[in-house]
């Protein structure tokens, strides 16, 4: 893998990552918070990595698709006029 794809996949994760652990604490730290750090830390593992991978992942990916692929649609839909 090429350094330039290397970042783009790092920044993608980045972007599901951040808010997802970020909305995990603010609705269960304080419910969590009686637990040690090693079982907080697995309870976090355990639900975020799944969403991470078969939920967050994909929809950045469907986006970033979309996003990039619709100038080109434009320009298809113009020459075939």
């Amino acid at each position: 893998m090429k350094t330039k794809a290397k970042i783009i996949a790092s920044l993608k994760i980045w972007v599901v990552i951040y808010p997802s652990i970020t909305a995990f604490l603010y609705f269960l730290a304080e419910p969590l918070s009686g637990l040690p750090l090693y079982q907080r830390t697995l309870i976090l593992t355990i639900s975020l990595v799944p969403w991470i991978v078969f939920v967050g992942l994909p929809v950045v990916n469907t986006v970033v698709d979309f996003l990039s692929s619709k100038p080109e649609n434009i320009n298809k839909s113009q020459t075939l006029q």
